[in-house]
């Protein structure tokens, strides 16, 4: 038997990195998946994995930068399973601008994406997990929604807000629904690619303890945990999974 048997999983932005190797790892403890992200192409080679292991899963191609998107996914989650009992916020995006940079719009692009989604999401599955009892949402977080020592205005500012999000969920939406966050690292994604890979997070990693970068896999372990009631009594809390930054 796998741990989420019989279990319904939305993970947002799950055609890559963290997210993709998620919906893996969920889909193999037993999961049905609803993988979600913005290329058709990828959507659809994580939905042909699963399904070639013997999992079960949908594809949803859905822009969270576009607050309909929520609703998008909500609905191709509920036509396909008629249920939900795990929402994984994990979509979001790296915004580089500079404080004295930035344009509004690229500001609350950062926002809509990274937090705002998450919210309008978790908002629609709600009710039905009140219902249930024993559900689970994990909000992805970061290291810098904890201090500004790395990443840019948009960035931080959004990453601060999902820390805050988790916590005010938790407390409103206990006991029926643990809510908890991962805060990563520096993680071997496209994310990181995108701003020059492991020799750009250089000074990141040497002021970590393990010396070197994550992988996705070793969000999804938390994710899991986070998923089942092996975290039956952890509920508000965001779990720092950076390699030990600053310890």
């Amino acid at each position: 038997m796998g741990k989420l048997d019989g279990k319904v999983a939305i993970i947002t932005g799950s055609t890559s990195g963290m997210g993709r190797e998620t919906a893996y790892l969920f889909a193999k403890e037993g999961a049905k998946v609803v993988v979600t992200g913005r290329n058709a192409e990828r959507a659809q080679a994580v939905v042909d994995k699963i399904k070639a292991e013997g999992g079960e899963a949908i594809c949803v191609i859905a822009d969270t930068s576009d607050l309909t998107a929520p609703q998008k996914i909500f609905d191709a989650a509920m036509a396909a399973y008629g249920t939900v009992d795990i929402l994984m916020n994990n979509a979001g995006m790296l915004s580089l601008a500079q404080f004295s940079d930035i344009t509004p719009e690229e500001f609350l692009k950062a926002i809509n994406v990274n937090v705002t989604s998450a919210l309008l999401l978790s908002q629609k599955v709600a009710p039905i997990m009140k219902a249930k009892g024993g559900c689970h949402i994990i909000n992805v977080a970061s290291i810098v929604g904890w201090a500004a020592h790395w990443g840019f205005v948009g960035y931080v500012t959004s990453k601060h807000a999902m820390v805050g999000l988790t916590k005010a969920m938790a407390n409103e939406l206990a006991p029926e629904i643990h809510v908890n966050g991962i805060c990563p690292g520096a993680i071997r994604t496209a994310m990181l690619d995108s701003v020059g890979g492991e020799d750009a997070f250089g000074p990141m990693i040497e002021r970590t303890a393990l010396k070197r970068v994550g992988e996705g896999s070793e969000i999804a372990t938390v994710a899991l945990f986070l998923a089942t009631n092996d975290s039956s009594f952890i509920d508000g809390q965001l779990i720092r999974v950076d390699g030990g930054v600053d310890v």
